[in-house]
């Protein structure tokens, strides 16, 4: 699947989860609902800034907009994080990305 079909499947899927409609989505991005319908059915595409309200708005990480592999254990996860505290997620997040580092170092 292309990126950018990857990018509107995901930002759909997550902004419906998440309950808010292109208007409220635009509002929390200070943006047009017509920009936002615009994203979502292809016909333009958000710069990174853009990239990154969106996100937050939806409060998600930026990536999760590019996952090509969503599942329901993913957003599991993604529940769960919200209840953990910042400092907390900060952590896993560091020890988290010290043993991506080991593994990719054992693999080369």
């Amino acid at each position: 699947m292309r990126l950018k079909a990857i990018f509107i499947q995901n930002l759909r899927k997550y902004r419906k989860h998440r309950n808010i409609s292109q208007m409220a989505l635009a509002e929390k991005c200070s943006t047009s609902t017509a920009y936002i319908g615009q994203i979502e059915i292809g016909n333009r595409f958000p710069s990174l800034d853009m990239i990154e309200k969106i996100a937050v708005a939806l409060q998600i990480r930026p990536y999760l907009l590019f996952w090509d592999e969503p599942n329901e254990a993913n957003e599991i996860f993604i529940d769960k994080m919200e209840t953990i505290p910042d400092s907390t997620k900060d952590k896993l997040i560091k020890d988290l990305t010290a043993a991506v580092h080991r593994i990719v170092k054992r693999i080369k």
